[in-house]
């Protein structure tokens, strides 16, 4: 299934909001793509979707939760990636 939290978080002078698989990460690209969110708006376990594609996503399917029931729904189907634990590993410093 497919979820999403109401666009309540601002960034970029707009409002946003987390589209979550509580299935699959395959499952969540397919409805992203459908959807129209370009792939950069991925961040490890969620699409950050704007405010004006909110109707959209509920028209196609999406169920509106919570965004505290996001981060359950995510935990409870071992998707959730958190920041702490993903970090880009920094470059090795060349040496003379």
């Amino acid at each position: 299934m497919i979820y999403l939290d109401r666009p309540a978080w601002p960034a970029r002078n707009r409002l946003w909001s987390h589209l979550i698989s509580d299935v699959s990460l395959a499952e969540l690209h397919v409805f992203a793509e459908a959807l129209g969110a370009p792939r950069r708006g991925f961040d490890r376990d969620h699409y950050d979707i704007p405010a004006d594609r909110f109707d959209m996503a509920v028209w196609l399917g999406a169920e509106v939760r919570p965004s505290r029931d996001l981060v359950r729904l995510l935990y409870a189907a071992n998707l959730r990636r958190p920041k702490h634990l993903h970090r880009v590993p920094s470059q090795p410093v060349s040496r003379p």
